[in-house]
């Protein structure tokens, strides 16, 4: 979707959007289309949206009122984005090809207008690309939005928020694509393709040098499937030179049956998006790039297939990970973590990052305990998490801290190797956690986001229809912003 930027009223668009803020109501509203809005109770909440008509002259228009919020200055941007989003989800498939939004008189600031833009464009993201006998009125019409009247600042303040958009776009390309289209091959190929040109620097680690840095783990996952594994190193230096970076590690499973602990046949189409943290990871590297942000981030994808071939890894086998601790594979569906714990030994040895989130659609444990409000973090520091938990907050990708410890721990000890990869019935993300944080090297901050219940949406939200969400990279965005630039 184009957005488009006009100083006077030029618009050839029959579609027309105003703000209206609580009981904030234009002056030179139409009365009969206050009175209108008045009748059908429309009081300006956000997301809230009233259509009526309205002549100009010879032509009549459609007259949208869009409400933005109720609810005071602190919930203002969120309001505006939501207003942009009801925008988008009323007229992206009505036969509009065009909507106009007035903000004359809506005292609106740069940072507001972004805001107000971000829910349009976020809203109108569909993934078509396999459907082949769409009737006309289920397709996409709605092909631009001009804003006219927006204050000084709003179109630079738009192309910074624009990068964001695109990184969240890329995220949920990535998660949408099935499992014979994104593997750890394509998904590589597909973001060498999409940062061409950005200035992110990336490097391809291919099986050899895999086995020759000694990834057992991560291998061991791999093993049953023809796709060969692979892991995508991602660099943006737009810090300091020479200043330690950030570290955002992406769990890359692009398709996961389990392995020989086969999951159940009912809803395993869903593992196709196991590989939601690399996504996240790879999607926030673009949004970094593209607004050309102020410091050091790496990301590391750890990308495998999970695959129930006789070459597969069995229940009871031990695997050696790159950090020389040994691992028992109780079940080999609990693969996530040995693909991280791989990666993440491999970042803090190469990068030697300040601090390091990981991403991953880890457990279902996580679901059952958050259901698909929240994401959970784990840490093992507190500053770091009340950053991430601030960040999430701003964005809508919402964290809620779950707890950590030795009694936990002591669930993963194996009788006969340094440690197994699930601890019993009980906690399962949280001894997932425990697991990872085995291969965090003493006095790094670091997070686990399990983040397996936000990913993927089985009913439309604010900012997106079912399907991938592009959770994770407006929170990495803002931490990033917050915590790591200036």
């Amino acid at each position: 979707m184009q957005i488009q930027f006009s100083t006077s009223d030029q618009s050839s668009a029959t579609t027309r959007a105003r703000l209206i803020e609580g009981a904030g109501w234009p002056a030179d509203l139409d009365p009969l289309l206050a009175a209108g809005a008045r009748a059908n109770r429309f009081a300006g909440k956000a997301g809230d949206l009233f259509e009526g008509f309205v002549a100009r002259g010879d032509v009549t228009l459609r007259a949208v009122l869009l409400g933005v919020s109720d609810k005071g200055a602190a919930d203002r941007l969120s309001g505006l984005e939501k207003a942009g989003a009801a925008l988008t989800a009323e007229y992206l498939t009505s036969g509009e090809s065009a909507v106009a939004i007035d903000l004359a008189g809506a005292d609106l600031s740069g940072a507001e207008v972004a805001a107000l833009l971000l829910g349009v464009r976020l809203r109108a993201w569909r993934w078509d690309k396999y459907r082949t006998t769409q009737k006309d009125d289920k397709k996409a019409s709605l092909t631009r939005v001009e804003v006219i009247g927006a204050p000084e600042g709003a179109e630079a303040a738009w192309d910074e928020t624009f990068a964001v958009a695109q990184g969240v776009e890329f995220t949920r390309e990535l998660v949408t694509e099935p499992a014979n289209v994104i593997y750890p091959e394509s998904f590589v190929a597909r973001a060498q393709a999409r940062y061409e040109g950005t200035g992110l620097k990336v490097r391809v680690l291919e099986e050899t040098e895999l086995k020759s840095l000694g990834m057992g783990a991560l291998l061991g996952v791999a093993q049953g499937s023809v796709r060969p594994p692979r892991v995508l190193v991602i660099e943006w230096n737009g810090g300091k030179a020479g200043e330690a970076p950030v570290a955002f590690v992406g769990k890359g499973v692009t398709f996961d049956t389990g392995g020989i602990s086969l999951k159940a046949p009912a809803g395993m189409e869903d593992m196709k998006w196991d590989m939601g943290g690399a996504g996240a990871v790879a999607g926030t590297m673009l949004a970094l790039a593209l607004r050309k942000a102020k410091a050091n981030v790496v990301g590391v994808c750890g990308l495998v297939e999970n695959m129930p071939d006789g070459n597969a890894q069995r229940p009871g086998d031990v695997v050696t990970s790159m950090s020389g601790q040994t691992i028992e594979v109780i079940n080999t569906d609990a693969e996530g973590r040995l693909v991280l714990c791989d990666a993440l030994t491999f970042v803090q040895r190469e990068f030697k990052p300040k601090l390091v989130v990981d991403l991953a659609t880890l457990t279902g444990a996580i679901i059952a305990s958050l259901a698909h409000e929240y994401a959970g973090i784990f840490s093992n520091d507190d500053t770091l998490t009340a950053q991430l938990t601030a960040a999430g907050a701003a964005t809508g990708d919402k964290l809620w801290r779950m707890p950590m410890g030795p009694v936990y721990d002591r669930m993963i000890d194996s009788p006969i190797a340094d440690m197994k990869n699930i601890g019993g019935k009980f906690g399962g993300s949280i001894t997932a956690a425990q697991f990872l944080l085995r291969y965090i090297e003493k006095g790094t901050p670091w997070a686990h986001l399990d983040i397996a219940g936000m990913v993927w949406a089985d009913k439309a939200g604010h900012t997106w229809d079912k399907g991938a969400t592009g959770y994770g990279v407006r929170l990495l965005d803002r931490f990033v912003r917050d915590t790591a630039e200036g």
